[in-house]
């Protein structure tokens, strides 16, 4: 079975299971990523990277993003909020999850206004060092989304970008 196939039927069990249990639709944190729900077309300047679709599961109570990359690659992650600490949490694993950065968990460190989000988190290394891995959304005046990873192998002194990609609606698939 696939990791898409095992994904999909763990969040249907999970949304048949909790049915009796009120939903997230109404909680304001569980809010704080819906600039990005919708299907997209992913451009890192003016080449395409890839597609990425993100939509609320589960009720409301979690955010799914199912990301293919332009070489065949393929990634997904579910966003979720741990309620005693009232923040958001990311798991994002790929079809390289063996390799560094092939699975990541990450944590909400920044809400700076509505429409922006930071997640950061670390990558195991194959030599047992960690490295800092930080993700920023921001929702774009034109109804875009900007979004930086970026990674720091000395404590968050300083940042390297390894992906900085605009989100642009599917219907308008050509990267500018």
């Amino acid at each position: 079975m696939t990791l898409r196939a095992r994904f999909a039927i763990c969040a249907l069990l999970a949304a048949s299971a909790g049915r009796a249990a009120a939903g997230c639709h109404d909680s304001a944190i569980h809010g704080w990523l819906d600039f990005w729900l919708g299907d997209w077309i992913v451009c890192e300047g003016r080449e395409r990277a890839g597609t990425d679709r993100v939509t609320k599961v589960l009720d409301g109570c979690a955010v799914a993003e199912d990301w293919t990359g332009v070489d065949g690659s393929h990634g997904l992650s579910l966003f979720y909020v741990v309620l005693p600490d009232r923040t958001w949490r990311q798991v994002w694993i790929t079809d390289a999850a063996r390799r560094a950065g092939g699975w990541k968990e990450k944590r909400l460190v920044a809400h700076p206004a509505e429409g922006s989000v930071r997640f950061q988190g670390e990558i195991a290394l194959e030599d047992d060092r960690r490295m800092l891995d930080r993700t920023t959304l921001r929702a774009l005046a034109d109804g875009s989304v900007a979004q930086r990873i970026e990674v720091s192998g000395d404590g968050g002194e300083t940042w390297t970008a390894t992906f900085d990609a605009t989100y642009h609606r599917s219907a308008d698939a050509a990267c500018r």
